[in-house]
């Protein structure tokens, strides 16, 4: 069984999609991927469906679902076992169930991997091999998580969590390709990001240092004053005391902002 859940959520098996047609049983199926080889409570289930005000019938209808489920792993697998099989990977525990999963066959999984391999070879130095891994991770990616799938109270939180996760991979992507010289390359990038995310101080920080790198002294102020009048007129707040000392090195043409392999996130270089 393959499950995905890095954009509109996928479930295979044996080449044949499984994911259930109606809305409620595509929930249960993603909740148990994302806790998948754990038993989830039936309480869960139920949080996740019908939030704070489940019927009296829910219980029934929660069996309903899981049937639906396994009818679908029947069909794709066939066979004289198929119903066996089809409880083996989606058993029933004691007041709960649980969906057993190898973890290289659920994105979510991989991608977790590959972001740790990242990020020890980023502590050891190999700035190469950790954007390689980085890369790898945000390739599976295929649109936002769970695109396609109306979310109850815990399938939103893991949502959130998976874009905040996303976003923050880019940007330490982007901190590793600019310490390997490829400050050129990654501007259109950091331009849409941040028309994406006008208020990220850090993206901007980004895109200063990468217009600065490429020549671009005067694209790099813009960038700044952008920001600042996004902050101002949204929020009412001033750019950090970190971002004005980035703006000030801009300003004094500071040969610190050249330092391609200059350690950290690009505001911890003018800490506040």
């Amino acid at each position: 069984m393959h499950i995905r859940v890095l954009g509109a959520i996928e479930a295979e098996l044996n080449g044949r999609s499984i994911l259930p047609t109606a809305g409620k049983p595509r929930q249960l199926l993603a909740l148990l991927a994302f806790h998948s080889n754990q038993v989830v409570p039936v309480s869960r289930l139920m949080e996740e469906i019908w939030s704070d005000a489940p019927p009296r019938s829910a219980p029934t209808t929660l069996q309903t679902y899981i049937l639906q489920i396994r009818r679908r792993v029947d069909e794709a697998m066939g066979g004289p076992r198929a119903g066996a099989c089809a409880k083996e990977l989606l058993t029933t525990r004691h007041e709960g169930y649980q969906l057993r999963l190898e973890p290289d066959r659920f994105d979510l999984h991989v991608y977790n991997l590959l972001t740790a391999e990242g990020r020890r070879a980023e502590d050891l130095g190999d700035d190469e091999a950790a954007a390689r891994r980085y890369r790898a991770a945000l390739a599976l990616w295929r649109g936002h998580a769970l695109a396609d799938l109306r979310t109850g109270p815990l399938l939103a939180v893991e949502r959130m969590r998976l874009e905040e996760s996303r976003l923050g991979l880019v940007e330490r992507r982007i901190e590793v390709e600019l310490r390997l010289g490829l400050h050129a390359e990654l501007v259109t990038e950091l331009a849409a990001l941040t028309a994406q995310h006008p208020l990220h101080e850090n993206l901007h920080a980004q895109l200063i240092v990468a217009h600065y790198r490429s020549g671009r002294p005067s694209a790099a102020l813009r960038v700044f004053q952008t920001l600042r009048t996004a902050l101002v007129e949204e929020l009412g707040i001033e750019p950090s005391a970190r971002l004005q000392r980035l703006h000030q090195a801009v300003l004094l043409d500071d040969p610190g902002l050249l330092a391609e392999r200059a350690a950290g996130r690009m505001l911890d270089r003018y800490p506040g």
